[in-house]
């Protein structure tokens, strides 16, 4: 089973509040398939483990621009209270990416 990190939304992930990720890759995911999200994958000190949060259920995949993201989208990324646009910014300013970008919309549930 593969990890996929959510160290920028780990409480949102332990809160269950998020249900949609966005990321550059991931292209051969599908509907159906299993993932263990962890607080962070990469980077690890030496003697660090990785922290497991949750298993997710991959129910939908699909590509769509960064600049399309609505409010809708922003509450299933678990951040509520931010417009689109600071979203965008958010994802722009950590990715150095433009809104024009195509990023893989994953859909999961939680199991």
């Amino acid at each position: 089973m593969r990890n996929m990190s959510f160290a920028l939304t780990t409480e949102q992930i332990k809160n269950r509040t998020k249900t949609v990720t966005r990321r550059f890759g991931w292209w051969n995911l599908k509907a159906g398939d299993v993932v263990c999200a962890v607080e962070k994958g990469m980077g690890l000190k030496k003697g660090e483990k990785i922290k497991r949060l949750a298993l997710l259920r991959i129910v939908r995949v699909s590509q769509d621009h960064l600049g399309d993201i609505t409010q809708d989208e922003c509450i299933k990324e678990g951040f509520p209270n931010m417009s689109p646009n600071e979203f965008v910014k958010m994802i722009q300013d950590h990715y150095k990416c433009s809104d024009n970008n195509y990023m893989n919309r994953i859909e999961f549930e939680y199991i």
